[in-house]
């Protein structure tokens, strides 16, 4: 989903027009489905979605595993580490994301939508049939109830995105309506995604408290038992309200689901071998190319699988804090990409499997690599001559490549040319500046694997004289310090979805380089990247939000403001084969709740 900031009241400034929050809305026609740009792909009385399979047989229960713990069944407040099931199978929104589309919704406790051409406002229909799993009606004073409550004290994101609503109507029993203080074209598909609690059975004194009790919802599923910190066993709603809904289609196939937590990698893998868990998403390469050598596999009874994802990869980087007088300038951010040897590093490590990152839209029709820029891109990249490299205009741009040796003397060289560009000269195996000071600086991090990591690479650095200290910190120390922006370097991964908007602010404004807890790790301050930004909020179509994308990755790559790491090619599952799934992945890859189990 794609996320907004304070900044977007900035952006917006140009499209409020003669728009009033206090007048009344002009009506549009009602919709089943909306779309962040253009038409939803499926047309009102569809079937299914193409992800799922709807003849998937019911029955069985499904097995799962999780890291870490859990001290709380409320996902929706900051305090406590809450379980993720709740959202997902408990407590529905108002309407159903479609996973084969970049960002639209299908009616489900709202059966119907309805908005104007400038977003400043949405309605929505409530389906008469929707009921919470004690039979009672959802209604619109639920809907208001958790409007307010999750405003005054649901997560951040709740409080930011509510607080954009002017006013809240209930026109007739059966639609809400919510206005906003601007037009903003993705504010009704916020709303769609909110959740529905239900005001009979949620105490707002409470609410902000988290807990483990559990909770009512409207979902397929109701929590069965709890063993805390543990395991959390779901068991599907016989007498669930949408289970004909088409959005539902083919989904939420198993009587019984359980999640067992694990705080030791090693512990839940020995699980999965043991058939105690049925599947699992792995996320080590060691582990994906050697551990899965045990008899369960080779027989075939375990299939392990790639599957491909249509979403942006993650984009993992070591971040360079730009604030440090050291990395200021960017021919010194060029001269230690130079320096990484990622043929080296994935071969040695990581047994060949990932791919290497260059752009923040990797895969994706977001990303600009390889892509020479369109004209719409060059038209919004004119007032900023010098924001892009010209080879990145061209989509010619590559990182650059090594012999995978570890010790390639030609990116020595083209490193070391470049920091003597910038005043830095090799002495007696030292870089030093023009006063005599070494070429130091220290790489923060919170794991052994990502220490392990910036050791390598930082040996690899001492070859053009760079030192560079790796230090491991705890978890809190880790997330205060990089909140404060108080690093040279630091691991980072950006997720991006295939609607970026006003978020990009939060992670590449200017305006957020100051803003401590924003996702501007680098310090960027960019006006080609805030009017990029601000283009990707105004975009009225698909070919505009595209072209607005590309022209910000390119800004980004041609800034060198990390050092690309790598990611993984697709999802890495491994399944007993007791456990089906469709054949057809979404964007998002295959989910879980897409799964069946083959009948006995």
């Amino acid at each position: 989903m794609v996320r907004r900031t304070a900044l977007a009241g900035i952006l917006f400034l140009g499209l409020l027009g003669a728009f009033e929050p206090g007048r009344a809305p002009a009506m549009a026609q009602e919709a089943h489905a909306i779309a962040m740009h253009g038409e939803p792909a499926y047309p009102a009385g569809f079937s299914q979605f193409s992800y799922v399979n709807p003849a998937a047989p019911k029955g069985g229960r499904l097995a799962l595993s999780a890291p870490g713990t859990f001290d709380s069944l409320n996902p929706f407040v900051v305090r406590g580490s809450p379980t993720t099931v709740i959202r997902t199978y408990v407590v529905e929104s108002l309407m159903a994301r479609g996973y084969d589309e970049p960002f639209t919704l299908y009616p489900l406790l709202a059966a119907g939508v309805e908005t104007d051409e400038a977003r400043s406002f949405v309605t929505f229909r409530m389906d008469p049939r929707a009921r919470f799993s004690d039979g009672t009606p959802v209604t619109t004073a639920d809907v208001a109830f958790s409007f307010e409550l999750l405003r005054k004290k649901g997560r951040p994101n709740h409080r930011l995105y509510y607080g954009k609503v002017a006013r809240v109507e209930r026109p007739d029993p059966t639609r809400i309506r919510f206005v906003f203080e601007a037009p903003d074209r993705e504010m009704p598909l916020i709303m769609g995604l909110m959740p529905v609690l239900p005001r009979h059975a949620t105490d707002p004194a409470a609410f902000a408290e988290g807990g483990l009790s559990p909770p009512l919802g409207s979902g397929p599923y109701v929590v069965e038992t709890v063993a805390p910190g543990a395991s959390i066993t779901l068991a599907r709603n016989p007498a669930y309200w949408g289970a004909n809904l088409a959005a539902n289609a083919g989904l939420y196939n198993f009587d019984q689901i359980r999640i067992d937590y694990f705080r030791d990698s090693n512990t839940e893998f020995e699980a999965f071998r043991r058939h105690l868990v049925d599947a699992r998403f792995e996320s080590d390469p060691t582990r994906w190319e050697t551990g899965y050598d045990f008899a369960a596999v080779r027989s075939g009874e375990v299939i392990r699988e790639v599957i491909p994802t249509g979403l942006p990869k993650p984009h993992f980087a070591l971040v360079f804090n730009t604030r440090r007088p050291i990395f200021a300038d960017v021919r010194v951010r060029r001269a230690i990409l130079e320096l990484f040897d990622f043929p080296w590093m994935d071969r040695t490590f990581y047994h060949g499997l990932y791919v290497r990152s260059v752009g923040y839209f990797d895969g994706s029709e977001l990303s600009a690599v390889g892509v020479p820029a369109g004209a719409a891109e060059r038209r919004l990249l004119t007032p900023f001559p010098d924001a892009v490299r010209k080879d990145v205009m061209a989509g010619t741009y590559a990182p650059p490549p090594s012999d995978g040796s570890g010790r390639d003397r030609t990116r020595l060289k083209a490193a070391l040319e470049l920091l003597e560009e910038a005043g830095w000269r090799p002495r007696a195996g030292r870089l030093l500046d023009g006063q005599g000071r070494p070429f130091r600086f220290e790489i923060m991090v919170n794991t052994r694997e990502q220490e392990r990591l910036c050791i390598a690479f930082a040996s690899q650095l001492a070859r053009a004289g760079i030192e560079a200290q790796v230090r491991i910190v705890d978890a809190v120390q880790f997330d205060t310090r990089r909140n404060a922006f108080d690093f040279d370097m630091v691991p980072f991964s950006w997720g991006q979805s295939l609607s970026p908007g006003s978020e990009q602010g939060f992670y590449f404004g200017s305006a957020a380089a100051d803003s401590r807890g924003s996702r501007n790790y680098m310090g960027m301050r960019s006006p080609a990247a805030d009017a990029l930004t601000a283009a990707l909020v105004a975009a009225d179509d698909r070919s505009d939000l595209v072209a607005a994308a590309r022209a910000l990755d390119r800004v980004l790559i041609s800034g060198t403001y990390d050092v690309p790491l790598f990611h993984a090619p697709g999802q890495w599952l491994a399944r007993w084969r007791t456990i089906q799934r469709p054949g057809v992945p979404s964007l998002y890859g295959t989910l879980p709740e897409t799964w069946w189990r083959v009948p006995q």
